[in-house]
């Protein structure tokens, strides 16, 4: 482990955020000396950022709390491009308009993680359509494109594993790289910034920032980033059994989140103890060591202190004790996910298979079905065997609800209204 003398760089090392480095040395002086400002960008192609962009939002929270000025870049421009980044095809297209809603979705997790208050080193968010939206295309290529060689370009992991694999890469998505170096460059301008973050897939991308800062202002920029974050079993992290795990509350609910770190590989509780949540180092090593009923208990802590991050301890407790209540105490918790739904839908019988999708337990008739031959779906916790069987008023409880089960873990409410 490298002995860094910034407490922002010894952090990010201890807690195993840290992939590559440019000038690791001289970063490392710069911000043990004073205030720095980084950034990380999001580019806004769905209404709420997911699980899988929550490294580089903890990045940005590391670097506010050792004292530095971290900047949300929120990619109102850049969303009109794709980037190819490990990617084997081309970005659906957006309109103004959903990407207007989109970034209008995204700001809300931000106000979780980090201060957006007025002290030197409180955050700010800033949208790369202020510059990329007015640039003139002619002008921006004599300017800039000349710093950018097609040599260098198609060398990139981004561009060449999408060659390699004889998937079309549009000129659209090859002028992504030039536009990110651009951002960089209008950042380090405006507001000083001198540090751009983010996952290793953007290396190439970041050090092409980097020498565009050097050449046109010749400002002395810097690179971090983080591995690519899998699960022990190689699963990509953001991704669930129902979909994507997304932090906007109301894309998926505070329940559902901890359920999603509950059901964490044993493997992987330590690591994610470090980077998702601010539990001391020391105590998560002595977690490490835990085996059989107190694994659970580790698992717990990891899904209770994320979803307090991401939602608020009041929120993150409540989850708990959903949890507690439903699987210890087999009782259907007015905490769980819940789906209103017609009561004249459930009079006139409701197909259990148009229930459990209509509940977002499963995505087709077919899965249902599947999840019924496997003895894992059930109403109101009896295993259901008929996929022809209909709800009916007479399976709504005292609590006015229809309890939907998938498996031990997946449970959704409905409730006739």
């Amino acid at each position: 482990m490298t002995e860094y003398k910034s407490s922002f760089l010894r952090e990010m090392d201890a807690r195993g955020y840290i992939h590559q480095c440019s000038d690791a040395a001289a970063l490392d002086a710069e911000a043990d000396a004073g205030m720095l400002t980084a950034y990380i960008g999001f580019d806004c192609t769905a209404q709420s950022l997911h699980v899988g962009n929550l490294l580089g939002i903890m990045m940005l929270r590391k670097f506010q709390q050792a004292g530095h000025k971290p900047i949300v870049l929120i990619g109102g421009g850049t969303t009109k491009v794709g980037d190819p980044s490990g990617k084997d095809e081309s970005r659906k297209m957006l309109s103004d308009e959903q990407i207007a809603s989109n970034v209008a979705g995204i700001r809300k997790v931000f106000g979780q993680f980090l201060d957006f208050g007025d002290a030197p080193n409180s955050a700010i968010m800033v949208n790369n359509a202020d510059w990329l939206d007015s640039l003139n295309y002619i002008e921006f290529l004599r300017d800039y494109g000349r710093h950018f060689t097609l040599n260098r370009m198609m060398a990139f992991d981004s561009v060449k594993l999408r060659l390699e694999r004889e998937q079309p890469l549009t000129f659209l998505e090859f002028n992504y790289m030039i536009f990110q170096a651009y951002d960089y460059l209008e950042l380090s301008r405006r507001h000083g910034c001198r540090l751009q973050m983010g996952g290793s897939d953007q290396w190439g991308n970041i050090i092409n920032g980097i020498e565009l800062g050097r050449r046109v202002d010749g400002r002395q920029l810097y690179a971090l980033t983080t591995a690519l974050l899998t699960t022990s079993s190689g699963a990509k992290m953001g991704k669930s059994v129902s979909g994507a795990v997304w932090l906007n509350a109301d894309m998926l609910s505070p329940y559902d989140y901890w359920q999603f770190w509950r059901n964490s590989e044993d493997a992987d509780v330590g690591r994610f103890l470090r980077l998702f949540t601010e539990v001391p180092l020391e105590e998560i090593a002595a977690l490490e060591q835990a085996e059989g009923a107190e694994i659970n208990a580790a698992k717990k802590l990891l899904a209770t202190e994320a979803t307090a991050m991401a939602h608020g301890r009041e929120a993150a407790m409540q989850a708990a004790r959903t949890a507690e209540e439903t699987f210890e105490a087999g009782t259907a918790s007015a905490g769980l996910p819940t789906v209103e739904l017609a009561r004249a839908d459930i009079e006139a019988g409701l197909g259990v298979l148009n229930a459990f999708v209509t509940a977002g337990l499963a995505a087709s008739n077919g899965e249902v079905r599947r999840f019924i031959k496997g003895g894992g779906a059930k109403v109101n916790d009896r295993p259901l065997s008929d996929p022809n069987a209909v709800l009916s008023p007479a399976d709504i409880s005292d609590e006015g609800v229809i309890k939907l089960s998938i498996g031990k873990k997946r449970h959704v409410l409905l409730k006739p209204a």
